[in-house]
Order: structure tokens, then C-alpha cells, then sequence
């Protein structure tokens, strides 16, 4: 079992000439209490069912468990989720260090809304803050794609 550490933020310049990849990500949830969600995702080509617990003090590492299922499987669960399907796009743009930034750009309810995430090995990792990120949101349950689904950005 796995532990996931990560910080979020808003996005406020252009990332996307550092942009090694990107991939469409549709994704819905079987249950989204804060306790512990259960996602289904379509991310490009794959299909993938996830299971996260709730998060620490900081909001910054919690449990996470994910398997590979079919994509025929995951359209299977999207039928089943929750009302309010994320529909987003996520860019890779790796860090100097060589972790990398996840950003993800939002669309339908959600459009408008731009968030990068990084990955840690330790919470007090160091790692470098480009000049297109702005305010950091980690913790900010605003901003989980579980409470996206509920109280989307438009209605902000």
C-alpha cells in the first residue's frame, strides 16, 4: 500500500512550453466521502480504479491505492458514479530536480480552473517553484476533484 505526498497550486502563467505530454482524463466517483474516496478514470487509452484515504493535518499525504482495469470496465463504473464526471486534460512538465508537475486544465463545470500538482518522496522535500505558479492550495478541499464534482468551479 502506498503513500501518496503532494502539494497543489493554482496556475497563474504559461506552463505549456515545458510541456513534455499530455493526456485526457475522464474520471467519476463511487464514493466521495472525504474518509475514503473511490475513483474511476479513463486516462487516455487506460482505465484505472483508485482508492484514497483521508488526508493528514496538512492535506499533503494520505493512503492511495490504484489498480489498472479495461477501459470497457472503467465506462462499465463511470455509469455508476456519482453525479458530475471531471473532464480535464493533464500536461507533464518535469522539475529541474527530476520530479515532475501534473497539470491539470479543466473543462465543462469545471472550466477555467488550472491547478499543478507535484509529487513528493517526504513532505519537506525541496523542489522548485516555477514562475507560472501561483497560490498554494494543498489541503484546500475546495480544489479535490472529489469536491469539484459536488460544488463545481463556475459555481464559485
Amino acid at each position: 500500500m502506498a503513500q501518496e505526498i503532494e502539494r497543489k497550486f493554482l496556475v497563474k502563467g504559461n506552463y505549456k512550453p515545458s510541456v513534455a505530454k499530455e493526456t485526457r482524463i475522464t474520471q467519476g466517483y463511487l464514493s466521495s466521502v472525504p474518509e475514503r474516496t473511490v475513483r474511476v478514470r479513463i486516462k487516455g487509452e487506460k482505465g484505472f480504479l483508485t482508492i484514497k484515504g483521508i488526508g493528514n493535518a496538512s492535506g499533503a499525504s494520505r493512503f492511495e491505492w490504484e489498480k489498472e482495469i479495461t477501459v470497457g470496465d472503467a465506462k462499465s463504473l463511470l455509469e455508476l458514479c456519482e453525479p458530475g464526471i471531471i473532464d480535464k486534460t493533464r500536461f507533464i512538465v518535469p522539475e529541474k530536480s527530476g520530479l515532475v508537475y501534473e497539470v491539470d486544465e479543466f473543462y465543462g463545470e469545471n472550466d477555467g480552473l488550472t491547478v499543478a500538482e507535484i509529487e513528493l518522496p517526504t513532505e519537506d522535500h525541496p523542489f522548485t517553484k516555477p514562475k507560472w505558479l501561483g497560490e498554494e492550495v494543498t489541503g484546500d478541499v475546495r480544489y479535490f476533484n472529489s469536491m469539484l464534482m459536488k460544488n463545481p468551479f463556475k459555481n464559485w
